[in-house]
């Protein structure tokens, strides 16, 4: 292989995130039980959320005003202002929270720092995942941070043509087949999957992926095993 970049998704790839979302999501569906049950509550956030992606990209701040709107919708709009403060307040624990690096993670960056070059392609809120590499103890790792709005094929496209190399240069190692690895194998990369034991349900996708270039581990220390 001709790999020279190594890239890495942040959330639930270098640490934990989903969980923090569905610890989240049950005390929304408390929060709006004497409404309607918890499944259907969760149904209802969810298909707000997608929704709302085109508007106000993936995060917690995005998250947060989806908690908002589906709480006006699951309430037909008689929810009180104590129940949306209580709504704004789950979003700032979110934000809050500190970052736990997934096992093996620093292990991993130190193993290839000086055989490739690394960086961080993620989605999200622009001032959240700075925040979390830089409380992450990891950022000096990376010789570039790219936090996009999504992760489709020509924005894979657009930070290849800004590292100046050749797709087949290119590796993206992440938790989820959408985002972090199919895109990447049409263009003509690299893309290793490491699954997460949670996942939000937006990137779940039933694939079969049978590409010369694509490589499914256990976790974050077997990618080692395949790397020159």
């Amino acid at each position: 292989m001709s790999i020279k970049v190594i890239a890495f998704d942040a959330d639930d790839t270098l640490w934990i995130n989903e969980p923090y979302f569905q610890e989240t999501e049950k005390e929304f569906c408390i929060l709006m039980e004497n409404y309607l049950p918890h499944h259907t509550i969760s149904k209802e956030l969810l298909e707000i959320e997608i929704k709302n992606l085109p508007l106000y990209g993936y995060g917690i701040k995005g998250y947060t005003l989806s908690m908002i709107e589906a709480a006006l919708k699951i309430s037909d709009k008689t929810i009180d202002v104590s129940g949306i403060e209580r709504i704004i307040d789950f979003g700032k624990a979110l934000l809050a929270r500190p970052i736990e690096l997934l096992e093996g993670v620093e292990e991993i960056l130190v193993a290839l720092k000086d055989r490739y070059r690394l960086v961080v392609a993620t989605k999200g809120d622009l001032l959240d995942q700075e925040r979390k590499l830089k409380n992450s103890g990891i950022e000096h790792y990376f010789h570039h941070i790219e936090i996009m709005s999504d992760k489709k094929e020509k924005d894979y496209q657009k930070l290849i043509k800004h590292l100046d190399i050749h797709p087949s240069e290119f590796l993206m190692i992440g938790n989820s087949l959408k985002s972090d690895v199919l895109p990447v194998l049409a263009i003509g990369g690299h893309g290793y999957h490491v699954p997460y034991h949670t996942t939000w349900a937006h990137e779940q996708v039933e694939h079969h992926v049978d590409h010369e270039n694509f490589k499914e581990v256990s976790n974050l220390k077997e990618i080692l095993t395949y790397l020159p």
